[in-house]
Parts: C-alpha cells; structure tokens; sequence
C-alpha cells in the first residue's frame, strides 16, 4: 500500500475505491506512473492510461464506470516523424494510430480543423446593440471598398532560440520558444501547448468571422531533432507573422496576452479571462460596426457566391501546385538526380577505354565529373527554393481550408433572412425584427467583403514575393549548370 501511496500520492483515494486497481497495476507494465499523467473522468467504461517519460502511452480496460484517460499533450508525442516534402508522411487523416500487443492510441493532430457543424446565426441576427468601447470592430469605405481599421505600427515578432527544457524531475521534456515582438523588444518563452492554447481561443472567438488556418501538425517522434525543430520554428513564425499582420487578430487580447506578459501570474489571470470572454462564435458579430450604408439581401448573397466560388477556385489551384511541386521534389532527389549520375559516369567509363589506348583523353572523365556536380546540384535545389514555394503554398492551403466554414456562417444567415416574410406572416416575428435581421446580414456581408480584402492584399504581396525569390533561384541555379557546361566544353574548343 506504501508503495503505490507513494507513487500516486492523492490518487490513492481513487485505488481504495476500486481496489481491483492494485491488481492491475502489479500483473501490468512495472515502473514509474507519475500522477500527472493520469487523469480521472467518468464514462460509460473505465481504463487506465500510463506514459512513461518517453511519452510511450498504453490503455488497458478494466470495468465499466469509470475512465481513466489521457488528454493529448505536445510533451507525450509518439509515432512516425515528418519533416519536408521528400520523407514520410502522416498517416491521412490528421491522426496517428499505434498497435502493439496491448496497447492502442488514436489521437487527433487537429483539435479545431474547423467547425463541427455550422454555427446557428440566429444568435445574432435578432441582437439589436452593438459592442462599444475598445471590443468595437469598425469596418471603414477604402479604395478597393470595405476595410478593417488597420493600425498605425503593424504588429510583428520574431519566433528564434529554442531550447529544451523538463518538468517532473527530467520524466517529461519540452521545446520552448522564445518570441520577441517588435513593438516592446521584450522577449516571452511559450511551448508548443501555449500556441495551441492561442489557437483555440482564436478559433472559439473569431472563427465565424475570420479564418483562423491550423497551427502546425503536433509531432510524433523525433520533435527533438534538430531539424525537426528548426522547421517547426520556421512553420510557427509563419503561423504568427500571419495572425499579427491581421488587423483586428493583432489588437485581440489574448494575442497582446501572448506576446506580451509579464509573469507567471499576469500571464494566468489573462487565460482565464480569454477563456470567460462573451463575445465568440457568431456573437463577434455584435462587435462589428460598419460606417458604411446598409446592404440589400440581394447584394449580400450576390457577395456571398462570388468568395465562394474564388476560395474553392484558389484551393484547387493551390492543391495541384503541391500536387506538382511534391512530384518534382521527388524527381529532383530520385530519378532525375540518378540520370545525371549515370550520364557521368557513362562519360567516365568511356574515357577509361580510351585511356587503354595509345591515344588516352581525360576530357571525358572531366565531362563525367562535371554531370556528377549537376546532379547534386539538381539533388539540393528543392532546398533552397522549392521549399519556400511549397511552405507558402502550404500556409495558404491552411488558410483556404477555412474558409467554406467561414462563409457557411453567412450563407446560413442568408437563408434565415430569406424566411423572415414567412416568419412574419406566421406572426412569429414583427417587422422590426425582420429589418433588424437584414441590417445585421449586412453587418456580416461587410465582415466577410473587409476580410476579402484583407486576405487579396496579404495574397498580392506574399506571391509577389514569394515568385520573385522562386525565379531569382531557379536563375541563379541554370547559371550555374551552364558555367559548368561552358567550362566543360571549353576543354574541346581549345585543342
């Protein structure tokens, strides 16, 4: 009894209750079960999890009360690595599943991939205030039409140094980031659980407005790799630059939270105020304050078709650009880079029955040697530019995923707003509130026509960008296949 009060701790309470647990645990795998990996819930049937400080998890059933189960953590990962485009890859689906002779674990690698069914605007389309204050939204007239208040210094941060760090006596490790925004150059330490944490306060308050794209995939084995962590670092800096380049995500709270607390408590007391916060899910909209004049249902559904139709336009088309560039990655580090081998070295084996002569010739093994150079040059290119097209690509793949949830929102107000002669004639609502429903449709269109905006602004200048970097490396990269070739050739025109 000592020994597992020892181990356990307050959980002893739990092991007198059922005491068919302390038969479990000595016919069961033997070693340390630290009690912060056990957590205590009721359900149909009961199980116990146990990990131990490799993260190594198993489930064995015994009764049928109460659970015993583990929540997914960052700091318990196990399975199979991915890490680039040319190595393995997760299984499909977003989960990963391991089987062994006595254990089985299923896990979600996305815990918000979007809304589980769409969110019901009624909620907000009869709501008559609107938020003032500092949780006012207002959308303004710009040239290209309505606009987010954007504001004067355009929040960034920087997402560097990692280090790994442990909690429970060395039995559980972690990476921690540090990130520095540019507005206080004050750096602050989060783990990978803090980001997930920001993610879902992000999804829960703004998701029916704004699109929110997935962080990163959690990690199974070998997160601590060093280039594991090299591109998850790159992968959250991408995630962040794009969540404080958003004007009304950037001035959130819980973001102002995230890059800028002081200490341990302060840092405390603002998760358990985003978590209370009122105003999430449709009721964001209340916030929102167009100075604009009120929309027509016609022209908000006419809006509603047209980003409809572009984002499932933009996510094929950003789809089988992956599609190509995980071929051609494939290709340059598989079949292509072993043709340029075999041509050298068929140069080579030439010049070396040549050289058995009375007449030998080291310009063909030269040759060999230098299309045996062209194919690790063509083997590491990917690297150096494919990579980004791919990570940019990727990020918008995310972010486009999003966004049939999004206007789902608005789609399913629309069709409210269409029963309201119905719901009047029933005598169901009054007039009023039918005209208090199409202003606040029109409330909703202006959201999503800013966010438009907002998203074709940050689409112009990331592929503008992005193409330029492309195109300069692939240039640089010909350039330097055809100095070798020049430099080759040289060797015959000058005999």
């Amino acid at each position: 009894d000592f020994f597992i009060f020892y181990f356990f701790k307050k959980k002893l309470i739990y092991l007198l209750k059922f005491p068919h647990l302390f038969f479990l645990y000595f016919i069961g795998n033997v070693g340390l079960v630290p009690e912060d990996y056990i957590e205590f819930r009721f359900s149909v049937c009961y199980f116990i999890t146990a990990c131990d400080g490799d993260g190594d998890c198993c489930h064995v059933t015994v009764g049928s009360i109460y659970s015993f189960d583990e929540e997914w953590d960052d700091d318990s990962d196990d399975g199979k690595s991915t890490v680039g485009y040319g190595g393995s890859q997760m299984e499909e689906g977003g989960t990963m599943q391991r089987g062994g002779a006595h254990s089985t674990m299923k896990i979600s690698l996305n815990k918000f991939p979007g809304f589980s069914k769409t969110p019901n605007p009624e909620v907000y389309l009869l709501t008559k205030s609107v938020a003032k204050g500092n949780d006012k939204l207002p959308i303004y007239a710009g040239e290209v039409g309505p606009v987010w208040l954007y504001p004067q210094i355009q929040l960034d941060c920087v997402v560097a140094d990692p280090k790994k760090g442990s909690k429970m006596y060395g039995l559980k490790s972690y990476i921690e980031y540090q990130i520095t925004p540019n507005t206080t150059n004050r750096p602050v330490n989060h783990r990978y659980k803090h980001f997930d944490w920001l993610y879902e306060r992000l999804v829960e308050k703004f998701a029916c407005a704004l699109p929110i794209p997935c962080l990163p995939d959690k990690q199974v084995t070998g997160r601590f790799e060093e280039e594991f962590i090299k591109m998850r670092m790159e992968r959250l800096q991408g995630w962040m630059s794009r969540m404080c380049r958003h004007p009304v995500i950037s001035n959130s709270e819980v973001l102002q939270l995230f890059l800028n607390y002081r200490d341990e408590k302060e840092w405390k007391l603002g998760k358990r105020k985003a978590e209370k916060d009122e105003f999430v899910g449709v009721k964001i909209f209340s916030t929102i304050d167009p100075e604009l004049p009120e929309l027509d249902p016609g022209q908000v559904e006419q809006k509603y078709e047209m980003y409809s139709q572009f984002t499932r336009s933009m996510d094929n088309s950003v789809k089988e650009l992956l599609a190509v560039g995980h071929l051609h990655w494939k290709r340059c580090t598989g079949p292509l880079q072993k043709e340029y081998r075999q041509i050298g070295k068929a140069f080579q084996n030439l010049s070396s029955v040549f050289n058995t002569s009375a007449y030998p010739s080291r310009k063909l093994d030269a040759t060999g040697k230098t299309y045996e150079e062209i194919a690790e040059l063509v083997a590491g290119q990917p690297k150096k530019d494919l990579h980004f097209l791919m990570e940019t690509n990727n990020e918008y793949k995310g972010l486009l995923g999003c966004f049939p949830d999004t206007i789902a929102v608005h789609k399913a107000a629309i069709d409210k707003v269409k029963e309201a002669d119905h719901l009047v004639t029933m005598n169901k609502i009054s007039q009023q509130d039918k005209h208090i429903m199409e202003k606040n449709l029109s409330t909703m269109s202006y959201a999503l026509q800013a966010e438009m905006n907002h998203f074709h602004s940050n689409r112009i200048y990331d592929y503008n960008r992005l193409m330029q970097f492309y195109l300069e490396e692939q240039v640089k990269f010909y350039e330097t296949i055809a100095e070798k070739l020049k430099k080759a050739l040289g060797q015959y025109t000058t005999m």
